[in-house]
């Protein structure tokens, strides 16, 4: 059994967590690359989100207002009504 005393770390374990620490750090940063890259080119990171609305945020109102009209919360008079001012 030769030179037990010699190796790379000489038998310190301070090496040993610089070496974890350094490849968590390196798979957390490639795992979160790759979800922004995946998210981003998915549709959900960009400037325009679900629904096609842009910053006005003028498709998310125009959702909502679809949705209360599914659920019956506001008749078609109102739903005209809203939809026409939203367009406006």
């Amino acid at each position: 059994m030769p030179y037990w005393d010699h190796g790379y770390w000489d038998g310190g374990w301070v090496g040993g967590l610089l070496m974890l620490l350094s490849m968590v750090l390196l798979w957390g940063g490639v795992i979160t690359v790759v979800v922004i890259l995946v998210r981003r080119f998915a549709g959900h990171g960009g400037s325009r989100g679900e629904g096609g609305e842009g910053r006005d945020g003028y498709g998310s109102a125009l959702r909502i207002l679809d949705e209360r009209y599914a659920r019956g919360e506001i008749d078609e008079e109102e739903y005209e009504r809203r939809r026409t001012r939203l367009r406006g």
